[in-house]
Protein backbone atom coordinates (compact mmCIF):
# COMPACT_ATOMS: atom_id res chain seq x y z
CA UNK A 1 0.00 0.00 0.00
CA UNK A 2 1.78 3.41 -0.85
CA UNK A 3 1.53 5.97 1.50
CA UNK A 4 -0.35 9.22 1.04
CA UNK A 5 1.94 12.09 -0.55
CA UNK A 6 1.61 15.50 1.68
CA UNK A 7 0.79 18.39 -0.06
CA UNK A 8 3.24 21.44 -0.48
CA UNK A 9 1.90 23.39 2.02
CA UNK A 10 2.32 20.31 3.99
CA UNK A 11 5.99 19.62 2.90
CA UNK A 12 7.01 23.27 3.46
CA UNK A 13 5.93 23.15 7.29
CA UNK A 14 8.02 20.10 7.80
CA UNK A 15 10.77 21.94 6.16
CA UNK A 16 10.45 24.65 8.46
CA UNK A 17 9.62 23.00 11.46
CA UNK A 18 12.89 20.72 10.55
CA UNK A 19 15.35 24.52 10.21
CA UNK A 20 13.57 26.20 13.37
CA UNK A 21 12.44 23.82 15.33
CA UNK A 22 15.29 21.18 15.48
CA UNK A 23 17.70 23.56 14.56
CA UNK A 24 18.73 21.72 11.12
CA UNK A 25 19.82 23.61 7.90
CA UNK A 26 17.95 24.42 4.86
CA UNK A 27 20.34 22.56 2.34
CA UNK A 28 20.62 19.07 4.66
CA UNK A 29 16.85 19.04 5.50
CA UNK A 30 15.84 19.50 1.75
CA UNK A 31 16.95 16.46 0.28
CA UNK A 32 15.76 14.30 2.63
CA UNK A 33 12.03 15.89 2.71
CA UNK A 34 11.93 17.13 -0.68
CA UNK A 35 11.64 13.54 -2.60
CA UNK A 36 8.14 13.11 -0.08
CA UNK A 37 6.96 14.77 -3.21
CA UNK A 38 6.76 12.71 -6.61
CA UNK A 39 5.52 16.06 -8.76
CA UNK A 40 8.67 18.38 -9.74
CA UNK A 41 5.92 21.29 -9.40
CA UNK A 42 4.76 20.67 -5.93
CA UNK A 43 8.29 20.07 -4.81
CA UNK A 44 9.40 23.80 -6.07
CA UNK A 45 6.12 25.26 -4.38
CA UNK A 46 7.40 23.83 -1.19
CA UNK A 47 10.24 24.65 -1.30
CA UNK A 48 9.60 28.68 -2.62
CA UNK A 49 7.22 28.92 0.42
CA UNK A 50 10.03 27.47 2.68
CA UNK A 51 12.80 30.31 1.89
CA UNK A 52 10.34 32.65 1.88
CA UNK A 53 9.05 31.98 5.07
CA UNK A 54 12.78 32.17 6.43
CA UNK A 55 13.91 35.39 4.36
CA UNK A 56 11.10 37.41 6.66
CA UNK A 57 10.91 34.90 9.47
CA UNK A 58 11.12 37.78 12.37
CA UNK A 59 8.45 39.73 10.17
CA UNK A 60 5.89 36.91 9.28
CA UNK A 61 5.95 35.77 13.49
CA UNK A 62 5.84 39.34 14.52
CA UNK A 63 2.50 39.81 12.32
CA UNK A 64 0.96 36.92 13.54
CA UNK A 65 1.35 37.54 17.05
CA UNK A 66 -0.53 40.65 16.76
CA UNK A 67 -3.44 38.99 15.50
CA UNK A 68 -2.96 36.32 18.29
CA UNK A 69 -4.92 36.83 21.64
CA UNK A 70 -2.15 34.91 23.65
CA UNK A 71 0.95 33.02 22.25
CA UNK A 72 0.71 29.24 22.02
CA UNK A 73 2.37 26.80 23.88
CA UNK A 74 4.86 24.68 22.87
CA UNK A 75 2.75 21.55 22.26
CA UNK A 76 0.76 23.53 19.85
CA UNK A 77 3.60 24.95 17.96
CA UNK A 78 2.77 23.15 14.52
CA UNK A 79 -0.19 25.37 14.71
CA UNK A 80 2.03 28.57 15.13
CA UNK A 81 4.32 27.72 12.53
CA UNK A 82 1.22 26.78 9.98
CA UNK A 83 -0.09 30.24 10.85
CA UNK A 84 3.49 32.17 9.56
CA UNK A 85 3.71 29.62 6.69
CA UNK A 86 0.43 31.11 5.84
CA UNK A 87 1.32 34.62 6.19
CA UNK A 88 4.04 34.06 4.08
CA UNK A 89 2.18 32.90 1.38
CA UNK A 90 -0.48 35.63 1.51
CA UNK A 91 2.53 38.50 1.44
CA UNK A 92 3.70 36.36 -1.80
CA UNK A 93 1.70 38.05 -4.34
CA UNK A 94 2.52 35.66 -7.07
CA UNK A 95 0.76 32.89 -5.15
CA UNK A 96 -3.16 32.61 -5.61
CA UNK A 97 -4.72 33.90 -2.31
CA UNK A 98 -7.30 32.14 -2.18
CA UNK A 99 -5.82 28.83 -2.71
CA UNK A 100 -3.22 29.80 -0.16
CA UNK A 101 -5.80 30.39 2.92
CA UNK A 102 -7.42 27.12 1.92
CA UNK A 103 -5.14 24.87 1.66
CA UNK A 104 -3.34 26.04 4.48
CA UNK A 105 -6.25 25.74 6.63
CA UNK A 106 -6.41 22.07 5.20
CA UNK A 107 -3.13 21.18 6.46
CA UNK A 108 -4.49 22.17 9.87
CA UNK A 109 -7.27 19.55 9.70
CA UNK A 110 -4.25 17.06 9.67
CA UNK A 111 -3.36 18.13 13.34
CA UNK A 112 -6.10 16.30 15.01
CA UNK A 113 -6.98 19.78 16.94
CA UNK A 114 -10.25 20.38 16.00
CA UNK A 115 -9.76 24.08 16.94
CA UNK A 116 -7.00 24.64 14.96
CA UNK A 117 -9.01 24.92 12.03
CA UNK A 118 -11.34 27.83 12.91
CA UNK A 119 -8.58 29.47 14.29
CA UNK A 120 -6.26 29.04 11.12
CA UNK A 121 -9.11 30.30 9.19
CA UNK A 122 -10.12 33.14 11.76
CA UNK A 123 -5.94 34.19 11.72
CA UNK A 124 -5.74 34.46 8.27
CA UNK A 125 -9.00 36.05 6.75
CA UNK A 126 -7.90 38.91 10.06
CA UNK A 127 -4.87 38.71 8.25
CA UNK A 128 -6.02 39.48 5.12
CA UNK A 129 -8.55 42.70 6.50
CA UNK A 130 -5.22 44.41 8.06
CA UNK A 131 -2.62 42.96 6.36
CA UNK A 132 -1.77 46.80 4.70
CA UNK A 133 -1.33 48.61 8.24
CA UNK A 134 0.55 45.42 9.80
CA UNK A 135 2.96 45.51 7.18
CA UNK A 136 3.04 49.63 7.64
CA UNK A 137 3.88 48.97 11.25
CA UNK A 138 6.32 46.19 10.70
CA UNK A 139 8.37 48.57 8.05
CA UNK A 140 8.79 51.33 11.15
CA UNK A 141 10.79 48.32 12.46
CA UNK A 142 14.46 48.17 10.84
CA UNK A 143 14.75 44.18 12.04
CA UNK A 144 11.18 43.45 10.41
CA UNK A 145 11.37 45.94 7.46
CA UNK A 146 15.23 44.55 6.21
CA UNK A 147 14.10 40.61 7.62
CA UNK A 148 17.59 40.38 9.56
CA UNK A 149 18.44 40.42 13.17
CA UNK A 150 19.76 43.20 14.59
CA UNK A 151 22.92 41.37 15.71
CA UNK A 152 23.99 40.75 11.61
CA UNK A 153 22.43 44.28 10.68
CA UNK A 154 24.67 46.27 12.95
CA UNK A 155 27.83 44.27 11.95
CA UNK A 156 26.82 45.05 8.24
CA UNK A 157 25.75 48.56 8.85
CA UNK A 158 29.37 49.22 10.96
CA UNK A 159 31.15 47.20 7.66
CA UNK A 160 29.55 48.49 4.39
CA UNK A 161 28.59 51.70 5.74
CA UNK A 162 27.62 52.89 1.73
CA UNK A 163 26.70 49.41 0.55
CA UNK A 164 24.80 47.48 3.68
CA UNK A 165 21.30 48.76 2.11
CA UNK A 166 22.42 46.78 -1.08
CA UNK A 167 23.61 43.88 0.54
CA UNK A 168 20.59 43.47 2.45
CA UNK A 169 18.29 43.97 -0.53
CA UNK A 170 20.61 41.37 -2.05
CA UNK A 171 19.88 38.55 0.78
CA UNK A 172 16.46 38.74 0.58
CA UNK A 173 16.32 38.13 -3.66
CA UNK A 174 16.83 34.89 -4.87
CA UNK A 175 19.36 34.06 -6.61
CA UNK A 176 19.84 32.54 -9.87
CA UNK A 177 20.79 29.24 -10.85
CA UNK A 178 24.55 29.24 -12.21
CA UNK A 179 25.98 26.16 -14.08
CA UNK A 180 29.76 25.72 -14.87
CA UNK A 181 30.23 24.20 -17.81
CA UNK A 182 33.36 22.07 -18.18
CA UNK A 183 35.63 23.85 -20.59
CA UNK A 184 35.30 21.47 -23.48
CA UNK A 185 31.80 22.19 -23.62
CA UNK A 186 30.63 25.20 -26.31
CA UNK A 187 28.81 27.66 -24.44
CA UNK A 188 27.02 28.62 -27.03
CA UNK A 189 25.79 25.52 -28.27
CA UNK A 190 24.79 25.17 -24.63
CA UNK A 191 22.83 27.68 -24.00
CA UNK A 192 20.91 26.97 -27.54
CA UNK A 193 19.93 23.53 -26.54
CA UNK A 194 18.16 25.37 -23.46
CA UNK A 195 14.41 26.20 -23.28
CA UNK A 196 13.72 29.29 -23.68
CA UNK A 197 11.58 29.14 -20.21
CA UNK A 198 15.10 29.23 -18.75
CA UNK A 199 16.09 32.64 -19.44
CA UNK A 200 19.40 31.32 -19.98
CA UNK A 201 22.08 34.18 -20.32
CA UNK A 202 25.91 33.72 -20.50
CA UNK A 203 27.49 35.33 -17.59
CA UNK A 204 29.94 38.18 -18.50
CA UNK A 205 32.75 37.58 -16.23
CA UNK A 206 33.61 33.55 -16.79
CA UNK A 207 33.65 32.19 -20.28
CA UNK A 208 32.07 29.35 -18.85
CA UNK A 209 29.02 30.12 -16.90
CA UNK A 210 25.50 30.25 -17.73
CA UNK A 211 22.53 32.09 -15.32
CA UNK A 212 19.40 30.33 -15.38
CA UNK A 213 15.83 30.21 -13.53
CA UNK A 214 16.11 27.87 -11.28
CA UNK A 215 14.99 24.15 -11.95
CA UNK A 216 15.45 20.54 -11.90
CA UNK A 217 19.32 20.34 -12.88
CA UNK A 218 19.41 16.55 -13.47
CA UNK A 219 16.94 17.12 -15.87
CA UNK A 220 19.30 19.60 -18.13
CA UNK A 221 20.93 18.56 -21.32
CA UNK A 222 24.21 16.81 -20.38
CA UNK A 223 23.78 16.38 -16.79
CA UNK A 224 24.15 12.62 -16.74
CA UNK A 225 27.23 12.84 -19.09
CA UNK A 226 29.22 15.36 -16.72
CA UNK A 227 28.64 18.75 -19.10
CA UNK A 228 28.43 20.73 -16.31
CA UNK A 229 28.23 21.83 -12.27
CA UNK A 230 26.17 23.82 -10.22
CA UNK A 231 28.56 26.44 -9.03
CA UNK A 232 27.76 30.16 -7.88
CA UNK A 233 29.79 32.71 -10.01
CA UNK A 234 31.74 34.11 -7.18
CA UNK A 235 32.77 30.63 -6.31
CA UNK A 236 34.14 30.08 -9.43
CA UNK A 237 36.77 32.41 -8.86
CA UNK A 238 38.32 30.59 -6.65
CA UNK A 239 39.62 27.69 -9.59
CA UNK A 240 40.70 30.66 -11.53
CA UNK A 241 42.88 32.89 -9.27
CA UNK A 242 44.67 29.66 -7.76
CA UNK A 243 45.60 28.63 -11.81
CA UNK A 244 46.06 24.83 -11.29
CA UNK A 245 48.80 23.58 -13.13
CA UNK A 246 49.26 19.91 -14.40
CA UNK A 247 51.17 17.18 -12.27
CA UNK A 248 51.24 20.29 -8.95
CA UNK A 249 50.25 18.75 -5.56
CA UNK A 250 47.49 21.04 -4.45
CA UNK A 251 45.50 20.46 -1.47
CA UNK A 252 41.70 21.68 -1.47
CA UNK A 253 40.88 21.71 2.34
CA UNK A 254 37.61 21.86 3.85
CA UNK A 255 36.35 20.60 0.31
CA UNK A 256 33.03 19.13 0.60
CA UNK A 257 30.21 19.78 -1.55
CA UNK A 258 33.74 19.67 -3.89
CA UNK A 259 32.70 22.31 -6.42
CA UNK A 260 35.85 23.76 -6.13
CA UNK A 261 38.02 20.40 -6.14
CA UNK A 262 36.23 19.35 -9.72
CA UNK A 263 36.84 23.03 -11.24
CA UNK A 264 40.83 22.74 -10.06
CA UNK A 265 40.75 19.36 -11.96
CA UNK A 266 39.15 20.87 -14.65
CA UNK A 267 41.26 23.84 -15.65
CA UNK A 268 44.30 21.02 -15.41
CA UNK A 269 42.52 18.64 -17.87
CA UNK A 270 42.60 16.11 -14.78
CA UNK A 271 45.71 16.40 -14.56
CA UNK A 272 46.55 18.23 -11.19
CA UNK A 273 47.58 15.78 -8.12
CA UNK A 274 44.60 17.21 -5.67
CA UNK A 275 44.00 15.83 -2.30
CA UNK A 276 40.84 16.92 -0.83
CA UNK A 277 40.30 16.94 2.63
CA UNK A 278 37.06 17.03 4.89
CA UNK A 279 36.23 16.80 8.35
CA UNK A 280 32.66 14.52 7.77
CA UNK A 281 33.42 11.78 6.66
CA UNK A 282 30.07 11.72 5.11
CA UNK A 283 30.76 14.67 3.00
CA UNK A 284 33.32 13.30 1.08
CA UNK A 285 30.82 10.61 -0.53
CA UNK A 286 29.24 13.88 -2.05
CA UNK A 287 32.52 14.69 -3.11
CA UNK A 288 33.06 11.43 -4.57
CA UNK A 289 29.77 11.25 -6.63
CA UNK A 290 30.66 14.89 -8.25
CA UNK A 291 33.66 13.13 -9.17
CA UNK A 292 32.61 10.21 -10.93
CA UNK A 293 29.77 12.22 -12.50
CA UNK A 294 32.61 14.40 -14.07
CA UNK A 295 35.15 11.68 -14.92
CA UNK A 296 37.54 13.34 -12.71
CA UNK A 297 40.43 12.05 -10.20
CA UNK A 298 40.79 13.26 -6.61
CA UNK A 299 42.76 11.42 -2.76
CA UNK A 300 40.09 12.01 -0.61
CA UNK A 301 40.66 12.50 2.77
CA UNK A 302 38.21 12.64 6.10
CA UNK A 303 40.61 14.66 8.53
CA UNK A 304 40.63 18.15 9.96
CA UNK A 305 43.31 20.36 7.89
CA UNK A 306 43.73 21.65 10.84
CA UNK A 307 45.17 18.88 12.49
CA UNK A 308 48.31 18.15 10.31
CA UNK A 309 49.51 15.32 11.98
CA UNK A 310 46.86 13.31 11.28
CA UNK A 311 47.03 13.55 7.59
CA UNK A 312 49.89 15.10 6.30
CA UNK A 313 52.96 12.63 5.10
CA UNK A 314 55.28 16.00 4.71
CA UNK A 315 55.34 16.03 1.40
CA UNK A 316 54.64 20.12 -0.05
CA UNK A 317 51.99 20.78 -1.78
CA UNK A 318 52.32 23.70 -4.29
CA UNK A 319 49.12 25.54 -4.11
CA UNK A 320 46.59 25.12 -1.51
CA UNK A 321 42.75 26.22 -1.16
CA UNK A 322 41.52 27.08 1.94
CA UNK A 323 37.96 27.83 1.89
CA UNK A 324 37.77 28.20 5.68
CA UNK A 325 34.88 27.46 7.91
CA UNK A 326 32.67 31.05 8.16
CA UNK A 327 29.61 32.94 9.12
CA UNK A 328 27.87 32.19 5.44
CA UNK A 329 26.37 35.80 5.80
CA UNK A 330 27.40 36.27 2.17
CA UNK A 331 25.47 33.18 1.09
CA UNK A 332 21.70 34.09 2.72
CA UNK A 333 20.02 34.35 -0.17
CA UNK A 334 20.67 30.87 -1.23
CA UNK A 335 20.39 29.51 2.47
CA UNK A 336 17.90 32.11 4.49
CA UNK A 337 18.03 29.95 7.26
CA UNK A 338 21.44 31.22 8.19
CA UNK A 339 20.14 34.21 9.61
CA UNK A 340 18.13 32.46 12.34
CA UNK A 341 20.78 30.21 12.87
CA UNK A 342 24.15 31.73 13.23
CA UNK A 343 24.68 33.91 16.59
CA UNK A 344 26.81 37.00 17.43
CA UNK A 345 29.32 35.02 19.40
CA UNK A 346 29.81 32.75 16.31
CA UNK A 347 32.17 34.89 15.11
CA UNK A 348 35.02 34.74 17.56
CA UNK A 349 35.16 31.21 17.41
CA UNK A 350 35.14 31.02 13.62
CA UNK A 351 37.82 33.57 13.50
CA UNK A 352 39.86 31.18 15.73
CA UNK A 353 39.46 28.37 13.91
CA UNK A 354 40.85 30.52 10.75
CA UNK A 355 43.48 31.79 12.29
CA UNK A 356 44.31 27.85 13.23
CA UNK A 357 43.93 26.66 9.64
CA UNK A 358 46.13 29.52 8.35
CA UNK A 359 48.69 28.90 10.56
CA UNK A 360 48.60 25.01 10.52
CA UNK A 361 48.59 24.56 6.71
CA UNK A 362 51.13 27.16 5.68
CA UNK A 363 53.53 24.28 7.36
CA UNK A 364 52.25 22.24 4.44
CA UNK A 365 53.08 24.53 1.39
CA UNK A 366 56.34 24.16 -0.59
CA UNK A 367 58.83 27.96 -0.92
CA UNK A 368 57.45 29.65 -3.72
CA UNK A 369 53.84 27.88 -3.65
CA UNK A 370 50.77 30.09 -3.23
CA UNK A 371 47.85 29.54 -0.28
CA UNK A 372 43.77 31.25 -1.64
CA UNK A 373 42.27 32.31 1.28
CA UNK A 374 38.35 32.00 0.65
CA UNK A 375 35.20 32.53 2.69
CA UNK A 376 31.59 32.89 1.87
CA UNK A 377 31.54 36.04 3.96
CA UNK A 378 30.78 39.72 4.07
CA UNK A 379 32.57 40.14 7.59
CA UNK A 380 35.86 41.90 7.70
CA UNK A 381 36.67 40.12 11.06
CA UNK A 382 36.76 36.87 8.96
CA UNK A 383 38.02 38.16 5.90
CA UNK A 384 40.50 41.54 5.51
CA UNK A 385 41.14 41.33 9.20
CA UNK A 386 41.58 37.66 9.36
CA UNK A 387 44.84 38.35 6.58
CA UNK A 388 46.28 41.50 7.98
CA UNK A 389 46.26 39.35 11.09
CA UNK A 390 48.23 36.59 9.49
CA UNK A 391 50.71 38.75 7.82
CA UNK A 392 51.67 40.56 10.77
CA UNK A 393 52.37 37.01 12.18
CA UNK A 394 54.16 35.34 8.94
CA UNK A 395 57.39 36.75 8.14
CA UNK A 396 57.24 34.49 5.24
CA UNK A 397 54.52 35.54 3.67
CA UNK A 398 53.03 37.75 1.50
CA UNK A 399 49.98 39.09 -0.14
CA UNK A 400 49.78 38.86 -4.09
CA UNK A 401 47.64 40.98 -6.37
CA UNK A 402 44.47 39.80 -7.37
CA UNK A 403 41.44 41.55 -9.63
CA UNK A 404 37.95 40.50 -9.53
CA UNK A 405 35.38 42.59 -11.76
CA UNK A 406 32.80 44.00 -9.37
CA UNK A 407 34.97 43.27 -6.20
CA UNK A 408 35.76 45.76 -3.37
CA UNK A 409 39.55 46.12 -2.66
CA UNK A 410 40.00 45.33 0.72
CA UNK A 411 43.88 46.37 0.71
CA UNK A 412 43.98 42.57 2.44
CA UNK A 413 41.68 40.91 -0.60
CA UNK A 414 38.58 41.31 -2.64
CA UNK A 415 35.66 41.08 -1.70
CA UNK A 416 32.22 40.19 -3.49
CA UNK A 417 28.77 41.41 -1.88
CA UNK A 418 25.57 39.65 -2.55
CA UNK A 419 24.57 42.31 -4.85
CA UNK A 420 25.90 42.25 -7.91
CA UNK A 421 23.08 41.72 -10.79
CA UNK A 422 24.73 39.59 -12.61
CA UNK A 423 24.26 37.08 -9.74
CA UNK A 424 26.91 35.87 -7.62
CA UNK A 425 27.31 35.32 -3.61
CA UNK A 426 29.46 37.72 -1.33
CA UNK A 427 32.69 35.89 -1.52
CA UNK A 428 36.36 36.84 -0.17
CA UNK A 429 39.35 36.41 -2.02
CA UNK A 430 43.30 36.50 -0.98
CA UNK A 431 46.03 34.94 -2.46
CA UNK A 432 49.69 35.03 -0.87
CA UNK A 433 52.80 33.46 -1.47
CA UNK A 434 55.60 31.69 0.56
CA UNK A 435 58.65 33.41 -0.01
CA UNK A 436 61.36 31.16 -0.80
CA UNK A 437 64.27 31.09 2.56
CA UNK A 438 67.18 33.45 0.91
Amino acid sequence: MKHKQPTARRLALDLLQAVIDNGESLSAVAPRLLPRIADGRDRGLAYRITLNSLRHLNRFAWMRDQLLERPFKGKDNDVAMLLLLGIAQLSDPELPAHASLNETVEVARTFKKPWAVALCNAVLRNFQRQQAELERQADAQVTLQTGHPKWLLDLLQQAWHNDWQSIIQGNNTPASLCLRLKPNIDRSRYLASLETSLNALAHPHHAQAILLNSTDVTRLPGFDEGDFSVQDASAQWAAHLLTPQANERILDACAAPGGKTTHLLELSSNRAHITALDIDAHRLERIQENLDRLHLNATLIAADAGNINQWWQGEFFHAILLDAPCSATGIIRRHPDIKWHRKFNDIASLTNTQAQLLDSLWHTLAPGGRLLYATCSVLPAENSQQIRAFLARTPNAQLAPISIPNAHDTGFGQQLLPSDEQGGDGFFYALLHKENPT
